[in-house]
Formats: structure tokens, C-alpha cells, sequence
């Protein structure tokens, strides 16, 4: 399925080249899902810039062996591609290209063809044998001429080598993307795990009887499930391994005659075993603040605190159902226990919040709520304004000390409408955060919002089987339609993943002519589709263009459409959206205790600066906590959307691969961020998972 865009911008890169694509694993020889996205992406790109972009076929062995392993790519070579698993070019151990011969023999080959520019897509080792070869390469062309297989005026031309390394794998073990146990740690995150054991922080001794008091505790609560993670790799503060099978015996008999069909069921029901491959177990680590965040986290929400009564907090969604959005109550809920608080739940957001349809949650109210889709507390789109007076009723019959609002852009004019009301009911005078939550990402103010990554793989998932539904067919185009309002994200970034020849949105008008030059551009290429978000244009509607390239396209393609409707709402919650759900609503809820603790005056709760009603978003990688008030400024209120869109500079990379003449900005340039290695303290070591 396919989309486009219009963009032109003001700088250009170019470069005139060869260019050589690779897939190598000197590790480990598995293949990855979504690689040949990367290959796709990697090969338009640089014919789109003028180089000549060369397959390598089975890694470093066929760089090694060259001949017909390695060939020029061309733009139809990548064609529907972007749905298949695995790798094309294939994928290989290659012992030859660890010693110094084969070395020298992949040389020879990438210089007989002028290829002096890399882009390897591997893991570690593959990044490592990359490497090796550039520092290399000078003394390699040196030994060739020497041994007369090439001459001086070629060892001149193609004195540098140039290498891009993508990281492709699932271990996600490169020092500078994340840690070794990413798997094992984020997956814990992600189920709501019991217990995990991973090879960085070994845990500390009596670990052992630790998790079954855990495991038992977690069972007299009613639980008939638990999940421990175990990262292979995974050793205690002596060295020695904690293997899968160990935590299954150890746990077998500390959960023994606690459920009659405990023996039977054991592995199948009552137990899992994750066990993620993670060989390489260092000395050396390199710590990086993702590794830390989620190790607190898992911590906050993985062990039960001793309950007390500080302050109340309430917690309430609002807007449309989105993905995450349970996992961030769940979060909060545990987190606003762990630090003492008293949890509220409102049901059905803002007009059950004036109904009084509140009561206390408690920790294992939450239980089992991470994998859950849509909104266990119930949400609506109401807001506030109307209620006011009975809302700081129901905020001083429940005694409530502050609020977090989980949702979409309702939620954002909630907190508003709260705030501009605190100069008269003083009960509103208390700490506000909103976490966004929405499929549409139109918040302002975030990056990105919780559901919004579950929501394109249902779009994604769902055009790659419309594409394949289309396989044996005579050319075809389809329409698809996406939500989002007026905001494009989905069509767009929905788009760019699904490998969309156009994706028509609000932010980009477009007008008869566009409609027409798109159609005359099909007309050149099959089998292919149009993506076009809710609100884009108000008179070319889904049913106006897809009548208007059913009628264009008469005799060179046929048309269909597609309303994706509500199924991107639905559907559990991708990792991503569980991940990220759990740790945004934790961040919240210690920003909540911290603002609390501030504004305690003569025995309660007062606070009415701008400071202290927040959204915390994401912004370039960071979550940010910043006053809704100043806001304001940011959104178009008319549309629901923000001023500006970081993905609007994604849209001509559609284009570019849709194969469309334009141009791309690549002004706005990333920042290098140095890592250092070092060992883990010890008290760090020392700490129980």
C-alpha cells in the first residue's frame, strides 16, 4: 500500500558515489523483522541522491567471496518489500572475514567496483568487524598494490572508506543505543513481571528466598499468575549463573501446595519462564540513563510498600479510548502508593468526577491492567466547565490533594478549564498534571502520545495485508482512510511505514491539480494505494478522490477503499505504548508527591501558581514537564492540533521513496551524545531486582 506528499524544501544533499549495502552477523545469524525496510529505505535514498547502491548478498561472507554476491540494487529491486520478515540480501556467519586474508579479499572486490561508501546493518559484532575494516583500509590497499592487484592511482581514487551502521538487532546490545538486558528489563516493564534477573545487576544474596516471599505474598492476594523474567546471561553477586531452570525449581517449591493444580499447571498456567539471549555477560558495562529509568521504575512498581496516607490523589482518563492508557493508571497507582499517597479512581472522566463516581484504588486493584486495551476506568469526552461547582464539591467531600489527567486533547482544555476556575473555588487549587494519552498525537506540548505507536501498527499490520490481498491482481490502487481529526500524524508516519505513495492531510492543503499530478504519477507505477487522514479537506473527501482515480485511472488501474475506523483504537497495547505509559504516569506521580510536599501549608494543600497544573510530553527524546498556560500559544485550538508538527519533516522522505521529484532538509541535524564505560558501583550491584 502506498502513499505521497508535497513538500519542497530548501537544501538538497547529494552525492555522486557508489554505495554498498550489507547485512552481516559475525555473532549471531538470526534476521530480523522490518531490516528490509531499512534496505528499502537505504537503497531509493541513494539513488534518489545520484549514488549507485550495490546489494551484498550474505553478509560479509558475500563480501568476502564477491561475484555475483554482489550486484547493483535498482529501484524496482526493493518493491514491495517493506511487509516481508526476514532479509532479502540474506544474512551469514563469516569466519573469513575475521582474519586478515578474507579482509584483504573484500577489499579487492569493494575496490575493482569503486565502492568506498558502507551502510551495514548488523548488531555488535557486525558493527565491531565494521570498524576493523576502516581502520584497516589504508594498509589493505597498500598490501594490494604491493601484491599488484590493483594500482597506485586506485589506491589514490579510493583512499576512503566510508561506513554507516545501523543497528539491527534484537539482543540491543550496542553500547551507544541501549544495554545488554534491554530485552529482559523492557519486557518486564512491559507484562507487569514479578520478578526479574538480568547479568548487570546481579542480585544479592538469599535472592532466592526474596522472590518467594514475593511470589507467595502476590498469590494470598488472589494472583494465580506470576511471571519472572530471566535474561540468559543472568549470574548472582558471585558469578554464578541463575539459569531458567534453578529459578523454576526454586520456585516450584516455594509455591508448593498453595494451589491444588500447582504441580499439574505449573509451567503452563501459573509460571512463566522468559528467558532472553543475552550471551555476552561483561565486566565492563556501559551505563546509559534509559537502562537506569527503567530499572527504577520496575522497582517502584514491582514491590509492594507498606501503605500510608499521606495525601489523596485522583486519577481519572478523559477523551477517547487509547492503548496505554491502563498501564499508566496502573503505574501511577503503584507509584502514588509507593510514595505514600492515598489513590483515587474516578470513573468516566470529568462528568464521573462531577457525579461522584469516585472510590479508592489499591495496589492489587491494578493487577493483570499493563496488557489491557482501552480504558478500564472508563472515559468520556466531557468537560469540566459546566460541572465546576459540583467537581470541587466531589474535590472536598473526597478531600482530593491533586489530580492526574490521563487523555487526549479534552483532557488538555480540561486542566484549562480547572485552572482558570481556581480563583473561585479554592478546592481547585491544587497540583494538576496531564499525561497525554490519544491515538490522534495532537497534543501540544508532546512529541508523542500514549497510543498513538499501537494505533500504526494496526494501520501498518492492516495495509500490509491489503497489499497482499492485491498479489496475483491486475494493477490496483486503494484508499485508506486513518483517524486523527484534523491532525495527519497517522496518515502520514502510517504512511511512511505502510510505504504509501500519497497521504493526504489538513496540515498540507491540496487542491484538483495535486489529485491529478497523482494520478498521472500512478499511471507509471503498480500495484499501489493512497492514504488520506479523517479531515484532511472538507469538499475532496475519501469518496470524492477514490471516485475521482477510479475514473482517472480507467484502463491502467482499479480502485478500492478502506475505512480503518475504530480498530486503530483498539486491540491490546503495543510494548512500546506499555513501556511508555508505565514510565511517563511514574514520572508523574513523583512530580505530584514533589509538588505536594511544596505547597503543604498550616496543614493543607495549596497551590495555585502556573508551575503547578502541568503536561508532561515528550520533547527530542526528554519527558518535560511545562505550565498548560504556556501552552496556549502552541495550539490551534480551532483544529485541535499544535502549531507545529515534528513529523511534517518526515513527509518528503515519502515522496523521495514513492519515487516522486523533490527535495529534503537535512538542516536540522542530531546531536552526538558521548557514553562513558565504567563498572557499576557496588552498592548498585548489590541491589535486589
Amino acid at each position: 500500500v502506498r502513499f505521497s506528499c508535497f513538500f519542497f524544501f530548501k537544501e538538497l544533499f547529494c552525492f555522486s558515489h557508489h554505495l554498498f549495502l550489507t547485512h552481516s552477523f559475525l555473532v549471531d545469524y538470526n534476521v530480523l523483522p522490518r531490516m528490509n525496510a531499512a534496505v528499502r529505505a537505504v537503497v531509493r535514498m541513494g539513488i534518489y541522491v545520484g549514488a549507485k547502491v550495490y546489494f551484498v548478498h550474505e553478509g560479509y561472507q558475500g563480501m568476502v567471496d564477491g561475484g555475483d554476491n554482489i550486484k547493483e540494487a535498482t529501484w524496482e529491486s526493493v518493491s514491495s518489500m517493506l511487509q516481508m520478515g526476514g532479509t532479502v540480501i540474506g544474512s551469514a556467519r563469516c569466519k573469513d572475514f575475521r582474519m586478515h586474508e578474507g579482509r584483504l579479499k573484500a577489499a579487492h572486490n569493494l575496490v575493482q567496483r569503486g565502492i568506498t561508501n558502507l551502510c551495514v546493518i548488523g548488531g555488535d559484532g557486525s558493527l565491531t568487524g565494521a570498524n576493523l575494516f576502516r581502520e584497516e583500509w589504508s594498509g589493505l590497499l597498500a598490501e594490494l598494490v604491493q601484491q599488484g592487484l590493483i594500482d597506485e592511482e586506485a589506491s589514490q581514487k579510493y583512499s576512503a572508506l566510508h561506513i554507516v551502521g545501523m543497528v539491527g538487532s534484537i539482543d540491543n546490545d550496542f553500547c551507544v543505543t541501549q544495554r545488554k538486558c534491554y530485552l529482559a528489563l523492557v519486557s518486564a516493564l512491559a507484562c507487569g513481571a514479578d520478578w526479574v534477573l538480568i547479568p548487570e545487576m546481579p542480585p544479592e544474596d538469599g535472592w532466592e528466598e526474596k522472590m518467594c516471599q514475593k511470589l507467595s505474598a502476590t498469590r494470598s492476594r488472589g494472583s494465580r499468575l506470576n511471571i519472572i523474567i530471566v535474561a540468559e546471561g543472568a549470574i548472582d553477586r558471585h558469578g554464578k549463573a541463575i539459569t531458567s531452570s534453578i529459578v523454576k525449581d526454586v520456585s516450584t517449591e516455594c509455591l508448593k501446595g498453595e494451589s491444588k493444580n500447582l504441580e499439574s499447571y505449573l509451567q503452563i498456567q501459573h509460571l512463566y519462564l522468559i528467558k532472553y539471549n543475552n550471551n555476552n555477560t561483561n565486566v565492563f558495562v556501559c551505563t546509559c540513563r534509559s537502562f537506569e529509568n527503567n530499572l527504577k521504575t520496575y522497582k517502584l512498581l514491582a514491590h509492594r510498600k507498606p501503605e500510608s496516607d499521606n495525601f489523596n490523589v485522583a486519577v481519572l482518563n478523559v477523551g477517547a479510548p487509547a492503548a496505554g492508557m491502563n498501564a499508566a493508571v496502573r503505574s501511577a497507582v503503584r507509584v502514588g502508593i509507593s510514595e505514600g499517597h492515598k489513590m483515587f479512581a474516578v470513573s468516566d472522566g470529568f462528568e464521573g468526577f462531577y457525579k461522584g463516581q469516585i472510590k479508592e484504588i489499591k495496589w492489587a486493584d491494578v493487577g493483570g491492567w499493563t496488557g489491557q486495551g482501552g480504558s478500564l476506568l472508563g472515559t468520556k469526552r466531557t468537560l469540566p466547565a459546566k460541572h465546576i461547582d459540583k467537581i470541587a464539591e466531589q474535590m472536598r467531600k473526597y478531600n482530593i490533594n491533586a489530580l492526574l489527567v490521563i487523555g487526549g486533547f479534552e483532557a488538555f482544555l480540561g486542566i484549562m478549564e480547572l485552572l482558570a476556575a481556581r480563583g473561585t473555588y479554592e478546592e481547585l487549587c491544587v497540583p494538576m498534571v496531564m499525561v497525554p494519552a490519544t491515538v490522534s498525537n495532537n497534543v501540544p506540548g508532546s512529541d508523542l502520545s500514549i497510543g498513538a505507536d499501537t494505533a500504526l501498527n494496526a494501520i501498518t499490520v492492516t495495509c500490509d495485508r491489503i497489499k497482499q490481498s492485491a498479489s496475483g491482481t491486475k494493477h490496483r490502487v486503494f484508499i485508506i482512510e486513518t483517524m486523527g481529526g484534523y491532525c495527519g500524524y497517522l496518515a502520514s508516519v502510517g504512511g511512511l511505514a505502510a510505504g504509501a505513495d500519497a497521504a493526504y492531510i489538513f496540515e498540507e492543503p491540496f487542491d484538483i491539480r495535486d489529485l491529478q499530478s497523482n494520478v498521472e504519477h500512478l499511471t507509471e507505477k503498480m500495484k499501489t494505494s493512497i492514504q488520506r487522514g479523517l479531515n484532511s479537506n472538507e469538499n475532496y473527501t475519501t469518496d470524492f478522490i477514490y471516485q475521482l482515480y477510479s475514473e482517472e485511472g480507467k484502463g491502467v488501474f482499479d480502485c478500492r477503499k478502506n475505512v480503518l475506523g475504530h480498530m486503530q483504537q483498539g486491540g491490546a497495547p503495543s510494548p512500546f505504548d506499555r513501556n511508555f505509559g508505565t514510565k511517563i504516569a511514574a514520572k508523574a506521580m513523583q512530580w505530584i508527591s514533589k509538588k505536594l510536599n511544596e505547597s503543604y501549608r498550616k496543614g493543607r494543600v495549596f497551590a495555585n501558581t502556573e508551575d503547578s497544573a502541568c503536561l508532561l510530553g515528550m520533547r527530542r527524546r526528554a519527558l518535560v514537564f511545562q505550565p498548560v498556560v504556556q501552552l496556549r500559544d502552541e495550539t490551534d485550538f480551532v483544529h485541535r492540533i499544535p502549531k507545529e508538527q515534528w513529523w511534517l519533516k518526515l513527509r518528503p522522505l515519502m515522496k523521495i521513496l514513492a519515487k516522486y521529484k523533490t527535495s529534503y532538509d537535512i538542516s536540522d541535524s542530531g546531536q552526538l551524545e558521548h557514553v562513558v564505560l565504567n563498572r557499576p558501583k557496588q552498592s548498585e550491584a548489590m541491589a535486589a531486582i
